[in-house]
């Protein structure tokens, strides 16, 4: 049986019931797909759902404070993501008047959509028959067809986006990308895959060859920076607490967080407290506390955050410094926000 109708039908009897399938409004459709980017379903719904009950159309996001932005996002890591979905909200108000664009090439002339994205709107909004190729596609194709072709060089994208579009039925080209996606992320997953249930089991090349976990074929390693982040809650003698933007391009850029010390090393109270009244010269401690017990490790995708909490209590007002009731209103990194939801 041809291979996008062994796969449609597999995908009309197991596919999940998800709100951005039962629409083909390209601006939820886009929402879908910046969300779940490096985010699974079950934790990206609940974000999708809060950000169609904010912004129904792009005009409410386009018109909505970045930092709002940000607050829903929280959770989600990524933020450039964030920001980038509130810029390209602003660029198809100012650019096309409000009208999301539905094919790929028009698609691919927004702020942050690149090929894989604008190939799923495009498909899934129009029908447009261009195929899409994320991580999912890359080992469907690869264990079916027994390519070993090194997937992070672009050479090997183009040679699976050719391949996807040649087994794409051009009037099927919807349900054809995202049955294969869900082929990817329910049947066919990086590991343990159940391949005596698959439709594919008599035909996959992987399977005959025995080479179901060597394939897709990936050799390009992302090294790993080790940072240590040491978070001071400052707190002046009235109860409210110093909160710190994060303006440089960096990690959670435009987030909020507490006074930081990055070190190379992880440090003691010592030394916090040093740094403190260098910061703070001539001013009294009233409190001081190290919240030990609460240390993490972070992981980003290319960073390992070690970070550990602190307490002052200083013996003056600070202007600047905010109010507990309103601290609720500024998005914070998520390791901030756990922290802050058990001691604030």
């Amino acid at each position: 049986m041809d291979f996008s109708i062994k796969l449609i039908n597999w995908y009309n009897q197991n596919k999940r019931d998800l709100p951005w399938r039962n629409t083909c409004d390209p601006y939820k459709i886009w929402l879908s797909e910046i969300i779940l980017q490096q985010t699974r379903v079950n934790q990206g719904l609940p974000y999708y759902e809060a950000f169609v009950s904010n912004f129904p159309t792009v005009f409410e996001l386009s018109q909505a404070d970045e930092q709002l932005v940000l607050k829903l996002w929280q959770g989600l890591g990524y933020y450039s993501r964030a920001r980038n979905l509130h810029a390209t909200a602003q660029q198809v108000v100012k650019e096309c008047n409000g009208v999301f664009p539905v094919s790929y090439n028009e698609l691919l002339q927004l702020k942050g959509i690149g090929p894989y994205t604008a190939a799923a709107i495009a498909s899934f909004a129009s029908n447009e028959a261009v195929a899409v190729v994320d991580g999912n596609v890359f080992r469907v194709l690869a264990r079916v067809f027994g390519i070993d072709l090194d997937i992070s060089k672009n050479t090997t994208r183009t040679y699976f986006q050719n391949l996807a579009h040649n087994l794409m039925n051009p009037e099927l080209a919807s349900i054809f990308n995202q049955a294969i996606m869900e082929f990817g992320a329910l049947q066919c997953v990086p590991k343990n895959p159940q391949c005596n249930v698959c439709v594919f089991q008599d035909s996959c090349e992987a399977v005959k060859q025995k080479r179901v976990h060597e394939l897709p074929v990936k050799t390009k390693t992302i090294k790993t920076k080790n940072r240590f982040f040491n978070y001071v809650l400052v707190e002046d003698v009235i109860g409210n607490i110093v909160l710190v933007q994060r303006k440089e391009k960096d990690i959670w850029q435009q987030l909020y967080e507490l006074e930081l010390y990055e070190t190379s090393n992880e440090v003691d109270e010592d030394y916090i407290i040093e740094k403190v009244k260098e910061r703070y010269a001539g001013v009294s401690i009233l409190e001081f506390i190290h919240y030990d017990h609460l240390k993490v490790q972070h992981k980003l995708s290319h960073q390992n955050l070690w970070v550990q909490f602190f307490q002052v209590r200083l013996n003056i007002k600070i202007p600047q410094a905010v109010g507990r009731e309103e601290l609720k209103k500024f998005p914070f990194p998520i390791v901030l926000h756990n922290f802050m939801e058990k001691i604030v």
